[in-house]
């Protein structure tokens, strides 16, 4: 008995150490607010553990500012929630000349390339990713897992954890030689009918996958399929989004081709990548549904300079060249018809790192520079289902934030170079 108070005697003195969560402040000369839409300046935002709690005027705060934590001083910077990228890859090599690539690494080579990326990505002030696929199997799991563990920096992830493909179809690695055995893990989404979609989704998310990524149509970037040619049916499709439905998540559909875009956005697809070929009927399509739209707009010019000086497949750069320009026309038709735009940008094609180059894209076909950032926040965190929790800075949300020199409201490229990362209440990265 006197053992059992001693401990609970123990225990309660333990308690408000516990609870007690490490306090400390930013101080922002301007503090771009997204979900208002609006820029303030000169604000004090108070951060306890790894959450924002209050966010007000400095001048409201004691003569020399809050004495009883750290200050971090961005009262000279432009500061904003952290961005999101929400098309990543960042398991796999970049993108190269070698189709064969994937198959020359090993899963632990795998695995310390993801962590690389993983930290760049951080630095780059993309402090949360949705990584849509990579070639083995929950390989991103393992990373988000890792990131979240503090084994290694990284933004916080939501993963896919392979591509649900047909077989030979663009989430496949394809062009090889037709006796070189592609190892299992990296067909672990390889579909025959929608029972076996079902079956394949179920394990994906049983093993860690946050949500389910389906390639409904051909890639540009494999070879043997075409942007335009639908590769699984709506059935199929139907399949994938009833299973992710049983388990509280959703689907995102690769769908180049206008007919792909729309028995896609039929079936129930949350959102679309790349949407190259999009017609008027799919956009009003996606509208009435409220699906979001994730175009890589800026991917087409750097496709055509550097995979053209690299010796790239002729495939590719004949299928970027086809959709590059209509991607980004249906993109402007999209913003002007009011489809909710994510932003995301297949960083692993280019360097990571990069990420935030789409932002001026985004601008010079149909958005304002508010609505770009929006897209990489607010909108982001809508589509994973995280709003209130990260793209804001409200209390409640992470204390993930970005600071900058200049104003992105009037040069949006100006968040292609992030000064200063915050990520849950420590800073990362302080140029």
């Amino acid at each position: 008995m006197k053992l059992h108070v001693f401990c609970v005697a123990a225990l309660a003195t333990l308690l408000p150490a516990v609870a007690a969560a490490q306090v400390s402040y930013v101080r922002a000369g301007k503090l771009v607010d997204p979900q208002a839409g609006k820029v303030l300046t000169d604000q004090i935002l108070r951060i306890e553990g790894e959450r924002i709690v209050s966010v007000g005027p400095w001048k409201g705060a004691p003569k020399d500012g809050p004495k009883d934590a750290k200050v971090t001083d961005w009262s000279g910077l432009t500061v904003l929630p952290g961005l999101i990228d929400m098309h990543t890859h960042l398991v796999d090599d970049e993108q190269s000349e070698n189709i064969a690539l994937p198959l020359l690494r090993s899963a632990a080579q795998q695995a310390y390339i993801g962590a690389g990326h993983a930290r760049t990505t951080l630095m780059a002030g993309f402090t949360s990713v949705r990584d849509v696929g990579t070639w083995r199997a929950l390989g991103d799991a393992a990373l988000r897992d890792a990131i979240t563990e503090g084994l290694v920096p990284g933004p916080r992830m939501s993963v896919a954890g392979a591509y649900v493909t047909a077989p030979g179809g663009g989430g496949e690695i394809t062009g090889v030689a037709p006796d070189v055995t592609i190892p299992a893990d990296m067909r672990r989404g390889v579909v025959e009918d929608a029972a076996d979609v079902h079956r394949k989704v179920r394990a994906l998310l049983v093993g860690g996958a946050d949500f389910i990524k389906l390639i409904a149509t051909g890639a540009v970037l494999t070879e043997g399929t075409e942007p335009g040619q639908l590769e699984l049916s709506e059935e199929e499709i139907r399949a994938a989004v009833e299973e992710a439905a049983k388990r509280g998540t959703y689907v995102t559909a690769h769908a180049h081709g206008a007919e792909g875009i729309k028995i896609a956005v039929r079936a129930g697809v949350r959102s679309i990548e790349h949407g190259s070929l999009i017609d008027d009927e799919g956009i009003a399509l996606m509208k009435a549904k409220g699906a979001f739209l994730v175009a890589d707009i800026y991917n087409g010019d750097f496709i055509d300079t550097y995979g053209r000086e690299h010796g790239w497949p002729a495939g590719m750069i004949r299928k970027n060249r086809e959709t590059t320009d209509a991607q980004r026309e249906g993109f402007r038709k999209a913003v002007k018809a009011g489809v909710k735009i994510a932003y995301g940008t297949d960083a692993g094609v280019y360097p990571h790192g990069w990420n935030a180059r789409q932002m001026p894209y985004m601008v010079r076909y149909g958005m304002t520079p508010m609505q770009a950032i929006q897209s990489a926040t607010t909108v982001a965190a809508e589509l994973m289902g995280k709003t209130g929790q990260v793209g804001c800075h409200a209390p409640g949300c992470y204390a993930d934030l970005i600071a900058v020199a200049g104003d992105p409201l009037a040069d949006v490229s100006v968040l292609t170079k992030v000064a200063k990362v915050m990520k849950g209440g420590t800073v990362v990265k302080d140029d």
